[in-house]
């Protein structure tokens, strides 16, 4: 087996039970377009192929898997195999398109590539091996300390939960981390994800977290915008306290 390396971010799934639990809990059936994000040795693929899907895209950066996977590629039409970089991939390209995401994701590209896919709403659907630190942030609650953008924009395009805890002895080699399984359904403002006035807000919000939103976004919310919520740390807001200030703003330009 090709060892895995570190600045892949690669750690692979080997317990068969949780593999079990992703696909059932993702209810994959016969008639599913699903990707799959950085696709290893192919042990989440093959439980996919076998769920009957009617197409996978997988895509995959290391090239060194590039034989066992053409191989199994080979073996079945069904699988699209894309050798890119996650984050940079041009998933509109895409035919037939996806409804589902189904993954393992390297845990170096957890933020960047999650927000990436959200600008896609076509999928609606997502469920993510991540670490477990990556998975906390990503379905924190107002007034934690694990709240943050990606966090916060998910919450305003659907929900987020962690189904399932695991262990780090799943994974080869064993990472020095736990993992969850997150799932993710966006169901409504399916523009956020592409609007850079809501990426710089969120992130000028949360850009110094002692500080007040009033010193955070100083010069780029004006004050009457913010209300109380000027006195306030952006960690401290609720989902819908964000959508007010990002909609006020689109009326006041």
């Amino acid at each position: 087996m090709i060892t895995a390396l570190k600045r892949f971010g690669q750690n692979f799934l080997v317990d068969k039970n949780i593999l079990a639990l992703m696909i059932t809990r993702s209810g994959v059936r016969e008639g599913d377009c699903v990707l799959e994000i950085g696709a290893g040795h192919g042990v989440l693929t093959r439980a996919l192929l076998a769920a009957n899907v009617s197409c996978l895209h997988a895509v995959e950066l290391d090239e060194r898997l590039r034989p066992e996977l053409e191989e199994l590629a080979g073996e079945n039409d069904r699988l699209r195999l894309h050798w890119a970089d996650a984050v940079k991939f041009d998933y509109a390209s895409l035919s037939p398109f996806p409804e589902k995401v189904i993954a393992n994701i390297p845990y170096n590209i957890t933020t960047p590539l999650i927000w990436e896919l959200l600008k896609f709403p076509r999928m609606n659907y997502h469920l993510y091996m991540l670490q477990k630190e990556s998975a906390e942030r990503i379905t924190a609650k107002p007034d934690t300390k694990s709240r943050y953008p990606l966090g916060v924009t998910i919450e305003a395009m659907g929900r987020a939960s962690i189904v399932h805890n695991v262990p780090r002895e799943c994974f080869r080699p064993i990472p020095k981390v736990n993992s969850a399984i997150v799932e993710i359904e966006i169901t409504r403002n399916f523009e956020l994800a592409r609007s850079e006035l809501w990426s710089e807000l969120l992130h000028r919000g949360f850009s110094h977290r002692r500080k007040t939103l009033m010193n955070n976004l100083r010069g780029f919310v004006d004050g009457e915008i913010l209300g109380e919520r000027a006195k306030m740390r952006a960690e401290d807001l609720t989902c819908d306290d964000w959508l007010n200030i990002y909609y006020a703003i689109l009326r006041s330009r």
